[in-house]
């Protein structure tokens, strides 16, 4: 993501040159971008309004010790993500690993699971006295069993929620990259671990540092993992604080600091993206995989325990607490509210989003230049800006500018815009770069004005590009756990507002239908995103 300051000449030059699709876009398009600019500008607001105790408070021992609790786990998720990736990457790439294109594909299906879904069955599983526990009470006493919350059990979910990130990017370059150069140091007497590490390493340093800031960036956003492990991080305490006490100031202040934490973050990605290693993308030569011989065995032994902790574990557990759930009178009649509220929200959503993101993207594509640019790089906000920092500003700004609308569907749909733009932006340019610019000229040449061309020839070409986008949107936005929680109006639950309710209050069974049509929906995002040529490119989570 990259934030540029727009300045006045910026603004008036481009308009001016600008012809009639200009004029009509820039509009909406300046309008998106200021409301993307409301997580900031509440931020800023509540920094400059807090008197000199909240800025002191600020400054001590505590607040320090809750950075250093949520940069420690961000950092120990994303290397352990790391060390999970790599290996599994290459031995499906480039070994002879026996079914590597079924492991291939399960892989990366941990992407499926909700954080807060996968938290919610590990600890019904494995917390001191879970079903796991309780069936080995008799050999191993629950005194001596270990206890999963805290850090520990944060780092072990996330890592295993989040690996599927540098994974799938460092499959990619393995699969696109020549093997043209480990060959040239093999033949000059390199061994294959030296060629790996000489070689391989640094043509896979651009995945490492794109897929690590997706996993960085997704534990420092995320708030039902640690709330249910009770590890407190920037956004349980942002949301404790706000929920207790109403302490807005304080809640705020935290937020600042947390988006000041991920701008370094994108900060530190886009330098090390100038020392990005060229990767030849062309098709590779085919060439014979690496035989494993005596490692055949350890190599399919890990990828059965990760695919077993990440996928099997979740599932199964789901699958038991389902059928208790059955057995207990729980039954799937009981959901079509939250069901319904979670398909018009989600709907809604994807509408909204996808016509806020259309004049951008056009603008990005057919009208380069630096304002253009500027207002892309604005709207990727919603990347670097958690959902509880943008769930507290539309409360502040509901709250006092317009009363009307709070706690209202409207500013819960304005969250979700917020958040997912990005992901329809990126879907959109895609689709508007496949289409021609001499059928728009053609059309032109032919007396047809602008908005004419737009609706005639462009708006029908990408329409396959617009549900693909509105289907991203969509999926993720069932997903969303504290954007809703804080924003969804009074008496309207949802599938994720559900889950963490019946969860809160440690019925497991309850939570496991709602979570089942969480994990089947993210299924189909997971479906979308493999064999949709718009989507392929675009995180899903």
């Amino acid at each position: 993501m990259r934030m540029t300051i727009i300045a006045a000449k910026d603004l008036v030059i481009p308009l001016a040159r600008a012809g009639g699709r200009a004029n009509w876009l820039y509009l909406p398009a300046l309008l998106v971008a200021a409301v993307m600019g409301l997580p900031l500008l509440y931020l800023g607001v509540r920094a400059l309004s807090a008197g000199p105790a909240i800025w002191t408070w600020l400054g001590r021992v505590q607040t320090l010790h809750l950075l250093l609790r949520s940069l420690g786990l961000a950092l120990a998720v994303t290397f352990s993500a790391i060390m999970l990736a790599v290996p599994l990457a290459w031995l499906v790439t480039r070994s002879d690993l026996m079914g590597r294109r079924f492991w291939a594909m399960v892989l990366p299906l941990p992407l499926v699971i909700p954080s807060y879904v996968g938290a919610y069955l590990y600890v019904s599983l494995l917390s001191p006295h879970g079903v796991i526990p309780s069936l080995l009470s008799t050999w191993l006493p629950l005194a001596k069993w270990p206890s999963i919350y805290g850090f520990g059990g944060a780092w072990w979910v996330l890592t295993l929620m989040t690996y599927p990130y540098v994974y799938m990017s460092v499959r990619a370059v393995l699969s696109m990259s020549d093997r043209a150069l480990e060959e040239a140091a093999r033949s000059l007497g390199y061994s294959p671990w030296a060629v790996f590490w000489r070689v391989t390493l640094p043509l896979l340093r651009p995945a490492l540092t794109s897929g690590g800031l997706l996993v960085a960036l997704y534990v420092l956003r995320d708030f039902g993992a640690v709330s249910m492990l009770r590890y407190t991080t920037f956004t349980r305490a942002i949301y404790l604080h706000y929920q207790s006490s109403f302490d807005r100031s304080t809640a705020a202040l935290l937020a600042l600091v947390l988006v000041l934490v991920t701008v370094i973050l994108l900060a530190v990605q886009q330098r090390l993206d100038r020392l990005k290693v060229a990767v030849v993308a062309h098709t590779p030569r085919p060439s014979p995989p690496v035989r494993l011989g005596k490692w055949q065995v350890p190599a399919l032994v890990l990828v059965l325990i990760v695919v077993g902790l990440a996928l099997a574990v979740p599932v199964g557990g789901l699958i038991y607490w389902l059928v208790r759930g059955v057995r207990v009178g729980e039954t799937l009649g009981s959901l079509a509210v939250p069901l319904l509220n979670s398909a018009l929200a989600a709907g809604l959503a994807a509408l909204v989003t996808v016509v806020a993101a259309l004049p951008l993207a056009i603008l990005a594509v057919r009208q380069a230049g630096r304002l253009s640019r500027a207002l892309v790089g604005w709207s990727h906000l919603g990347f670097a800006v958690p959902g509880v920092v943008i769930a507290l500003a539309l409360v502040f700004f509901g709250a006092n500018f317009t009363p009307a609308l709070y706690q209202t569907l409207t500013l819960l749909i304005v969250a979700y815009m917020i958040l997912f733009l990005p992901q329809a932006l990126g879907v959109l340019q895609a689709a508007l770069r496949l289409v021609r610019r001499n059928l728009e000229e053609a059309a032109a040449s032919l007396g047809h004005s602008p908005g004419q061309v737009f609706w005639r020839v462009t708006l029908p070409l990408i329409t396959p590009g617009l549900t693909s986008a509105a289907g991203l949107v969509c999926l993720t936005t069932l997903k969303e756990l504290p954007a809703t929680l804080l924003l969804a109006p009074p008496g309207f639950p949802t599938l994720a507002t559900r889950v963490w309710g019946a969860v809160s209050e440690a019925f497991f069974a309850r939570a496991a239908w709602p979570a089942l049509i969480l994990v089947g929906l993210s299924s189909l995002s997971m479906l979308w995103f493999h064999h949709n040529p718009y989507t392929r490119n675009e995180p899903t989570s």
